[in-house]
C-alpha cells in the first residue's frame, strides 16, 4: 500500500526528513512517533502528495509521490492537524464540501453525508455552524469528512492534538473499525498510549527513522535494565543518580526515576547502593514505550 526507499525532503540547507524507508501493508495500523519537529508531518505531507519530495523513492497505492500527486489526492484520506475544515460552514455543509471534491454527488452522497452523522453523533448538530462545535464533534467530523470516499488508505496527522482522553479513545475505537474494514490508517502522533495502538511504529527523530518494530517488539529488544526509584526526596535523588557513571540513561516519571543500566550484577549493586542514601525503594521493572522513546530521543542512536 504504501513502499518508500530513502525519501529526503530539504528546504534550503535544511533537512527536514532524511533517508527515510518504510513499507506499510493493507489493514495495518502504522504509527509515526517522534517529537515536534522530528520530520513526521514532512513525511506524511509528501505520502498524501502536498509536497514534492527532494530524493528518494514513494509510492501510495502505486502512484509515485514524485509525479502522481494528484493521484494521490484522490485515492486517500486526510485528516492534518487543524482538522482541515470550514468554519463558517455546517456540519453538513462541510460533510458535502468534501463529498464534492472527491467526485461523490446525488443520492450517493446524501446516503453517505447521512450515514457519517448517524456514526459520529452528530445528528442534533448537524445544522450548526463548525465553529461553534466542541473539539470532539470537530474531530469526528474530521475524521467523517476525510473518509467519505471511502478511500483505501487513511492518513491521520496528530489527529487527537487538544482533545480530552476520552475522546481520543473514542476516536481509536473509530480507527480500528477501519482496519478491520480492510483499510490502511497511517498515523503520526507524539503519545505514547497511541503508538501502542499500533501494529508497528517507525521512531523519527531529527529527519530520521531511528527505529521501526511493533511496540512490544521495542520493548521487548530495550538493551538496558530498567529500574524505577521511589524516593520522597526524588529530584536530589534524581540529581545524583543520573549522574552515576553506570546509567545510560535517567528520566522522571511522575515522583518516580527510570533508570536505564547494563544489568550486570555490579552495576545492579552500584545502584542500589546510591539510592539507599536517598532511602529509596528500587525495583525492576518491563521497560514502557516511553522509556525506549526517552532512550532513543536522548541519544539520537539506533539500537536492535
Amino acid at each position: 500500500m504504501i513502499t518508500v526507499r530513502n525519501l529526503t525532503k530539504r528546504f534550503g540547507s535544511f533537512t527536514a526528513v532524511n533517508n527515510v524507508s518504510l513499507d506499510v501493508g493493507k489493514g495495518e495500523i502504522f504509527g509515526f512517533l517522534g517529537p515536534n519537529g522530528a520530520g513526521k508531518s514532512t513525511t506524511i505531507r509528501m505520502l498524501c502528495g502536498i509536497l514534492t519530495p527532494t530524493d528518494g523513492e514513494a509510492t501510495v497505492l502505486g502512484y509515485s509521490a514524485f509525479t502522481e500527486r494528484e493521484k494521490i489526492r484522490q485515492s486517500i484520506g486526510y485528516m492534518s492537524q487543524k482538522f482541515s475544515l470550514y468554519d463558517d460552514l455546517t456540519a453538513k455543509e462541510n460533510l458535502s464540501f468534501f463529498g464534492t471534491l472527491y467526485g461523490i454527488s446525488g443520492k450517493t452522497l446524501s446516503s453517505r453525508i447521512r450515514t457519517a452523522i448517524e456514526k459520529s453523533s452528530l445528528k442534533d448538530y448537524a445544522s450548526r455552524l463548525t465553529r461553534d462545535l466542541p473539539a470532539g464533534l470537530k474531530q469526528r467530523l474530521a475524521l467523517r469528512a476525510a473518509t467519505l470516499h471511502d478511500p483505501e488508505i487513511l492518513f491521520l496527522d496528530e489527529p487527537t492534538s487538544g482533545v480530552d482522553p476520552a475522546t481520543r479513545q473514542s476516536f481509536w475505537a473509530t480507527i480500528y473499525e477501519f482496519a478491520a474494514e480492510g483499510k490502511t490508517v497511517f498515523v503520526t502522533t507524539h503519545y505514547m498510549d497511541e503508538a501502542e495502538h499500533c501494529g508497528r511504529i517507525a521512531l523519527i527523530i531529527g529527519g530520521k527513522i531511528i527505529a521501526l518494530d511493533s511496540p512490544h517488539a521495542l520493548k521487548k529488544t530495550f538493551p538496558y535494565k530498567v529500574f524505577a526509584i521511589d524516593a520522597d526526596n526524588f529530584l536530589d535523588a534524581y540529581s545524583v543518580i543520573s549522574k552515576l557513571p553506570i546509567v545510560h540513561d535517567a528520566a522522571l516519571f511522575g515522583q518516580s526515576i527510570h533508570v536505564h543500566i547494563i544489568g550486570d550484577k555490579k552495576n545492579i549493586e552500584h545502584l542500589s547502593k546510591a539510592a539507599r542514601k536517598f532511602k529509596a525503594r528500587i525495583r525492576g521493572i518491563e521497560p514502557t514505550l516511553e522509556d525506549v522513546f526517552v532512550s532513543h530521543a536522548r541519544t539520537g542512536n539506533s539500537y536492535g
